[in-house]
């Protein structure tokens, strides 16, 4: 289990104060993925080097397992080499002059790892990535992917207590990093590591995590799993953050027992009763682009259904994406690839109220 509790990161830039984290608090519970997610500069790697004992906080407290890594109150500050982590970099490091399998041995030997012992856990760790039969390759012959396998194998190699990977993806092609996202996922499910994720990649964190947060400006503001977060997130920024949203102001008119009513330009919108709110609150209704449906005829019965007009659509392959003209709002829709909807076509919008979030103005 790794815990941050009111971690605390400050830089000076000519003398200006710049609080890379400012009081983020967070835990990984046992064998399971978190993932710090966010855009460039909002703090994610220096939390993580924070952990790691590469940075030193300027407040808060880390534990790793039942112990106390760096406590500001009691002056306690573990280093990084006593810390046990394993740790997966952005550049993977390998070394060209030595071969796969040197690359996995010579740092447990750097350790004080007897020779044979080190060459156990190097042999070791490469069958546990895949690479068994590639040890007595020299690095420089390896593919990008392989090299990210190298890395995590000498992360591994000396049974650390958690796994630290910082972008560890970015640096391959699209292609490879869905293959390598999906590797990295089943063998940290397999090994069950409790392991700390930093990436500024959407897609990347809703398919390898247990659980999200979501940072910006050096704060968390959201915690939840990929399901939550994506489908019922509780800010505007991670909204807009992860993926693409649509984003319509209005006001609440109450709530029956079924359904959350808020007044916007479009009309009454009904959305989930759990997003209720007293009555005359200023709110934000958060719809996503594939929760928008589109019919030439009017639904024969429903609720959230309004007359629009197509503008523009982009063939994207796997959907088209459209933006629908509506009582004055463009909205965002995902549509089937296959669809024959054409520019300027009169359609009718509809989106189904369990698919309707709602978010308090204060809290975008």
């Amino acid at each position: 289990m790794i815990t941050a509790n009111n971690l605390s990161k400050i830089f000076y830039d000519r003398a200006k104060e710049v609080r890379a984290i400012d009081g983020v608090s967070f835990t990984v519970p046992a064998g399971k993925l978190f993932t710090l997610l966010g855009p460039s500069g909002c703090g994610k790697t220096t939390t993580l080097r924070c952990i790691a004992g590469l940075e030193t906080p300027a407040g808060g407290e880390i534990t790793i397992g039942n112990k106390v890594m760096f406590a500001e109150k009691s002056g306690v500050l573990v280093p990084p080499n006593k810390r046990n982590i394993g740790m997966v970099f952005q550049s993977y490091a390998i070394w060209p002059h030595m071969t796969v399998l040197q690359n996995v041995y010579y740092p447990l030997k750097s350790k004080g790892f007897a020779r044979g012992e080190a060459r156990d856990r190097a042999r070791q760790a490469l069958e546990t990535v895949g690479l068994f039969d590639l040890a007595d390759r020299p690095a420089p012959k390896l593919s990008g992917g392989q090299q990210q396998r190298v890395a995590l194998a000498r992360a591994l190699a000396g049974d650390p207590e958690v796994l630290l990977l910082d972008e560890p993806l970015s640096n391959l092609d699209a292609k490879l990093r869905e293959e390598m996202r999906a590797g990295i996922r089943a063998l940290q499910k397999r090994i069950k590591i409790t392991s700390l994720y930093v990436t500024h990649d959407q897609v990347e964190a809703l398919t390898i995590s247990d659980q999200i947060a979501v940072m910006n400006a050096g704060k968390i503001v959201e915690i939840g799993s990929p399901r939550d977060i994506y489908l019922h997130p509780h800010t505007r920024f991670a909204a807009n953050f992860i993926g693409m949203t649509n984003i319509i102001p209005g006001q609440t008119q109450g709530a029956s027992e079924e359904l959350c009513v808020v007044q916007t330009s479009l009309g009454e919108i009904h959305c989930r009763v759990e997003d209720r709110r007293p009555r005359g609150d200023k709110v934000l209704v958060l719809v996503r682009p594939e929760s928008v449906r589109l019919s030439s005829q009017a639904p024969v019965a429903g609720k959230n259904v309004w007359p629009g007009q197509v503008k523009e659509k982009t063939f994207m392959g796997d959907f088209i994406d459209c933006e629908i003209a509506c009582n004055g709002l463009s909205l965002r829709a995902k549509i089937d690839p296959y669809s024959d909807l054409r520019e300027t076509d009169k359609v009718y919008v509809s989106v189904e109220p369990s698919r309707c979030a709602v978010i308090a103005v204060a809290e975008s």
